[in-house]
């Protein structure tokens, strides 16, 4: 479906990504990195079953990316959290072993809600409220204070609906730690995975986010 000008709000589950302390890497570094990156977020996309028909082309945020996917049954939004995350670090955590040169971490945050679309990209409130919790101080601090290759944030409409359900793959007590941000005036909830990744290790680099 071709979105580029619709000025109507479509459903999406929401993805942000972002690369742990990219601006003290050199400008070739960068470019190695968001190429492993887009690659890395492709592979575990599609080891939740998430193919390209089902989600929107990855939009590049220079040192992350913002990734939609649409509502079908196929892509229900308890994979992103049993399957498509943890195949992410898993998938880090290898790379980092194989190619500690290029080692690097991940803050994640999952929301859902309408998206709009313009020629220039996907925009909206629900949008500005997943890039909120992935630059959350909280969500900073976990990824500093973790051994494992990435730090999750969900919003509390993905706690609600999703992780306090206990679903297979999702462990609700993993979810402990409650946050804040603000979002046009207005303070919205989020929740952090405490819980390191199991079976996903990685060395740490070292960088601040």
């Amino acid at each position: 479906m071709d979105t580029t000008v619709l000025h109507v709000p479509l459903h999406r589950a929401i993805v942000v990504v972002d690369i742990e302390g990219s601006t003290t890497r050199t400008n070739p570094a960068r470019a190695r990195l968001r190429a492993i990156l887009f690659d890395l977020l492709d592979e575990a996309f599609r080891a939740g079953g998430i193919a390209e028909g089902f989600r929107d082309p990855f939009v590049d945020r220079g040192d992350g990316a913002l990734c939609l996917v649409r509502p079908v049954d196929e892509a229900p939004k308890t994979v992103l959290l049993a399957e498509v995350v943890p195949a992410l670090a898993e998938l880090l955590a290898r790379h980092n072993a194989e190619r500690p040169g290029e080692a690097f971490r991940l803050r994640v945050a999952i929301h859902a809600g309408e998206v709009h679309y313009d020629l220039h990209g996907p925009y909206g409130e629900d949008v500005d409220l997943a890039c909120r919790l992935l630059d959350a101080a909280e969500l900073r601090r976990r990824l500093r204070t973790t051994d494992g290759p990435l730090a999750l944030a969900v919003s509390e409409a993905i706690h609600w609906s999703v992780v306090r359900h206990d679903y297979d793959g999702i462990d609700r007590a993993a979810f402990t730690d409650a946050f804040h941000v603000r979002v046009g005036g207005r303070r919205m909830r989020g929740w952090l995975r405490t819980a390191d990744w199991a079976g996903a290790g990685s060395p740490r680099t070292g960088l601040t986010a």
